[in-house]
């Protein structure tokens, strides 16, 4: 049987239970290896004697290895391929951008550079979006919350990260509980992360989105519209102007469609195209290509 990885909550979790060692141990563990990413587990220090072998027989500090990190030609992402134990490969991507250069409610937004990673939550995937290359592979297997906190780890001793979406390889909402423990983790000690900052994304799983909420206090919860644009068919002006008045009090990412192996999207008139779509609704900054 496979090593689970150490940020599996739940697995060390429930071991620890099992053997009466005290869950307040699992921080501190976790913060370890993050501050020493070739450590072995026997070498945490200040753990209960029982800890260590249990640890040295069920869990490793990290279950996949960063295979490859490709910087783009103007340093505004890295492209992180991160290969599993299974043998299975999948992709995160660290996007660097400045907040000062986008509006919010027609001001300029306060700031400054930021990192968002973007992190896979399956491999493959069984939805079939045509704007999507990850949806060509089919459904191949869900990622554990571990193997989506460790895409959080190799990006770090890469690049500080602020924000993280599950916007990666797969529907986040397909692999639920995992994403949500995965989440607890980075949001709590020691990544810390703030519950505003994580985002995740769904072409719309209806009874996940009903569900969505369980493991969250409402408090935490904000959401926004991603629409899409595709060449002749909805990026003409009429069109900004209905979307903008629709959607005057949300925020809202305006994705360029682009099937598939098709000539990239014409820029200068995506441009106009949110000009005109900002000035009747609350256009987010975030746009994005595909």
């Amino acid at each position: 049987m496979a090593s689970r990885s150490i940020f599996d909550a739940g697995a060390l979790r429930g071991e620890f239970e099992s053997a009466g060692i005290s869950t307040h141990f699992l921080p501190l563990i976790w913060r370890y290896v993050l501050r020493n990413p070739t450590c072995e587990l026997e070498e945490v220090p200040s753990l209960p004697s029982a800890a260590y072998p249990l640890l040295r027989a069920k869990f490793r500090p990290m279950t996949s290895s960063l295979a490859s990190a490709v910087d783009s030609g103007n340093g505004t992402t890295t492209k992180l391929l991160v290969r599993l134990q299974s043998g299975s490969f999948v992709e995160a991507v660290i996007m660097r951008y400045d907040t000062r250069l986008g509006k919010y409610d027609g001001k300029p937004r306060p700031g400054g550079p930021r990192s968002t990673l973007c992190v896979s939550s399956q491999v493959g995937c069984k939805m079939g979006c045509k704007f999507c290359a990850t949806g060509t592979m089919g459904f191949k297997t869900n990622l554990s919350s571990g193997e989506i906190v460790e895409q959080l780890v190799h990006a770090l001793r890469l690049s500080n990260i602020r924000n993280v979406v599950f916007m990666g390889m797969g529907e986040p909402l397909n692999n639920y509980s995992a994403v949500v423990e995965a989440v607890k983790i980075i949001i709590g000690s020691p990544f810390q992360l703030s519950p505003k900052r994580v985002t995740i994304s769904t072409v719309g799983n209806s009874l996940s989105n009903n569900a969505c909420c369980s493991g969250f206090s409402n408090n935490t919860i904000d959401g926004f519209i991603a629409g899409l644009s595709k060449d002749m068919v909805n990026d003409q002006e009429q069109h900004a102007h209905q979307l903008g008045k629709l959607l005057e009090k949300l925020q809202v990412l305006v994705i360029p469609l682009d099937s598939i192996g098709a000539t990239l999207f014409d820029g200068e008139k995506h441009m106009r195209w949110d000009t005109l779509f900002d000035s009747e609704g609350e256009l987010s900054d975030e746009q994005q290509k595909e």
